[in-house]
Formats: C-alpha cells, structure tokens, sequence
C-alpha cells in the first residue's frame, strides 16, 4: 500500500472510531461550526493544529502559512481573521510558531531565495526591530529560538491591528490575542503571554479605527 492509498484507508478508521464514540458527530458537525478558537500557524507539517492541541474537527478555526505571518497586504490571512472575528465570533486569536521553524531560518541567512524574499522580508523586518537584543545573544540556537518568539510576538501585534479585532474587542471585549510557541522536540505548547491589554492600547493611540 503506497503513502496515498494509506491516507484513505486512515481515514475510514478515523470515522469508524468517531462514530463509534458518537453516532451523531458527524452530522452535528455538518450543521454549522462554532469555535472559540482561530489558530494561525506555520505550515510546517510537523505542527497540526488540532493534533498538538488535543481538540476536535469543529473546535478550531485554522489558517497555516510559512513562519506563521500575519501580513497586512496577504487577503488570505485577513480575510480569515475578518470571518472568524467578524462571523464566528471566536474569543481567542492565538498565533502559533515553533522552534526549528525553517522560514525563520531561511531569514537569518543572506541568501536571495526568489519569490520567498519578500515574504520572508516581513521576519527580517522583525530582526531589525530588535537587532540590538537578537545580536547580543552569542549563542547562534538561542539567537534563533528568541528571533521565532519574537515574530510570534509581532504577528501577534499585526492581528491586533486589525479593525475587525478591534472593534469587536471593544463591542464584546473578545477576541483576545495570545501568542504561543511548539516546541517540536518535545512536542509541548507555551504561551508567551504577550501582554494583550497594553500592547492594544499601544495600537489604539495610532491604529485606531472608528465606527462610521
């Protein structure tokens, strides 16, 4: 059986056990969704989202893209926090990277990587924010670990840019934004605990978005 005949044959075991737990998952699950929770990660393959955080098809809203940015020009990534906040009403925003992220990597070094160089622009730009910080720290693994949290901490900061968060934050006081970082040699979450009320506050002197 090759890899991709396996993948089907995974999948009716898959049914198979979440019927047998309840026969009415899946047609609950085909009436509508109502997650909490909008997950937005790093495509790695070795970061699934629902997998690492032990939930269910259904319970999370996810959006993957390479080094997990949030990029104010990228419709993809807006026009999912704008569904999720704005329709699905989710109460937390959580933006996951991982240690051993291979975006972030590629971005510490000075190769020219065509179509990927502006994209991954967005984390260079992170390390020129916090060049003093990132380039007193000898040790090149530490260096890269700290640079991982530090895009989680400003795509974080992106997501609360947004107007759709804001506003919806001060009409129901959710969504809030948490960042978190996989550790994938361990296979453990952390939560960074960005300091979500200051840095909105921050936000609103200069990004602050009116009712019209």
């Amino acid at each position: 059986m090759t890899r991709y005949d396996e993948v089907f044959e995974n999948n009716r075991k898959w049914v198979e056990e979440h019927t047998h737990r309840d026969p009415n998952f899946f047609s609950r699950l085909a009436t509508s969704q109502d997650p909490d929770l909008l997950f937005i990660g790093c495509s790695d393959s070795r970061v699934p989202p629902n997998e690492i955080m032990g939930l269910d098809p259904g319970d999370v809203f996810v959006h993957r893209n390479v080094a997990n940015l949030v990029v104010s020009t990228d419709i993809n990534a807006q026009s999912v926090i704008e569904y999720a906040v704005g329709h699905l009403h989710v109460k937390h925003v959580i933006v996951c990277g991982h240690y051993g992220c291979g975006g972030v990597a590629a971005a510490m070094q000075p190769a020219d990587l065509g179509l990927l160089n502006g994209w991954l622009r967005e984390i260079r730009d992170v390390y020129r924010l916090y060049q003093g910080e990132l380039d007193a720290i000898e040790d090149p693994d530490a260096r890269y670990r700290r640079l991982v949290e530090l895009n989680i901490q400003e795509q974080c900061v992106n997501v609360i840019k947004t107007a759709v968060v804001q506003k919806q934050y001060v009409r129901t006081g959710h969504p809030i934004v948490h960042g978190w970082v996989y550790d994938v040699a361990n296979g453990l979450l952390r939560d960074l605990e960005i300091p979500f009320g200051e840095i909105l506050g921050e936000i609103q002197e200069i990004y602050r978005l009116e009712e019209t």
